[in-house]
């Protein structure tokens, strides 16, 4: 076969699947309105969510999705749902089944479990109006009817495209709706290129006594010994309020040295940058890496609610290199 040939392949399965996912946008509405808030004011009960087969494949995901943006979930397996595991779901729980018949027959104990539990919400996602599912679900979506890629549409991908783009919908609108933010997603994802790509100025930071502080009263002579001592390359320089009055580099020491004869004499304060750029300490340590190659500078002050005066923290670029972000 041709690579022509293999490419215009491609390029029909992903035109029908976009079709299928603006026949999806089109059908977006109350209903799905409804589902959102039924799984939001979910408050002493469990998201559950079931499927056979791929639609069970795409239950997975939705459930892992939902429970790393914020709405805690677990995914049932439907043919062991009858040989007991139908006890984990109980009363107040908010019961998710997808099938694309709603006539599957793993399902249809489950449905019936549920039907029977005035108190387990039952959202039924469905592509048949007269299906069992759709007609006992407390909460239901109907799916549109898509055209599947490939020859004969009967291979599962249109489908289950959209099952998955709706799944996702749902998470995304539970998660803006409880204002669940890059910390509390950071929370859920300690590891991997993730996590690295989700630290904060707070993570990497130095703080309390490794804040290389020292007082405006002091001599540039100590000022040196200072420096070298803290290791840092810098120096934030506060008054007896403890307000940060400056900053100063060993680079600022070496221009000073050239320029004043007895430079070692003066007060720090007579010297310092008296505005230094400080950053939040929930910053994305990314983006204050960005702030230090903008402004050509090695290290920032960290202050917290707006507070830029009261220095809580210091961040060098080595901070940011080492923990591998770039």
């Amino acid at each position: 076969m041709r690579s022509k040939n293999l490419i215009k392949i491609a390029k029909e399965v992903i035109k029908i699947e976009t079709d299928a996912l603006r026949k999806l946008q089109t059908s977006i509405g109350k209903s799905f309105e409804l589902i959102t808030k039924t799984i939001l004011s979910c408050k002493n009960g469990k998201i559950i969510v079931s499927g056979v087969g791929k639609s069970g494949i795409i239950g997975k995901k939705w459930s892992a999705t939902f429970s790393s943006t914020g709405t805690p979930s677990f995914f049932l397996d439907a043919s062991n749902a009858s040989h007991g595991d139908m006890g984990q779901i109980t009363s107040n729980d908010v019961l998710i089944l997808i099938s694309l018949s709603g006539e599957s027959d793993e399902l249809k104990n489950i449905i019936q479990y549920a039907s029977r539990n005035k108190n387990i919400k039952l959202i039924g996602i469905t592509s048949k109006k007269d299906s069992l599912l759709y007609k006992n679900a407390n909460v239901k979506f109907l799916l549109p009817l898509v055209k599947e890629a490939g020859p004969g549409s009967f291979v599962p991908t249109s489908s289950t495209t959209i099952q998955i783009a709706l799944g996702d919908a749902i998470a995304i609108a539970c998660m803006r709706y409880k204002k669940f933010g890059k910390l509390d997603f950071k929370k859920y994802h300690p590891s991997g290129s993730l996590s690295i790509k989700l630290k904060t100025v707070e993570d990497l930071m130095h703080s309390g006594r490794n804040i290389p502080f020292v007082n405006e009263n002091i001599s540039m002579k100590t000022a040196l010994k200072n420096i070298e001592r803290k290791g840092l390359g810098a120096l934030v320089i506060k008054d007896k309020r403890g307000i940060t009055k400056g900053f100063l580099t060993d680079g600022d020491i070496k221009r000073l040295s050239n320029l004043k004869y007895n430079f070692q004499n003066l007060k720090i304060k007579e010297v310092i940058k008296k505005r230094p750029i400080s950053v939040d300490k929930n910053m994305l340590a990314a983006q204050a890496l960005s702030i230090m190659n903008t402004n050509k500078i090695t290290s920032l002050c960290v202050h917290q609610n707006k507070k830029k005066d009261k220095t809580i923290g210091f961040l060098h670029i080595h901070n940011i290199l080492n923990a591998n972000i770039t």
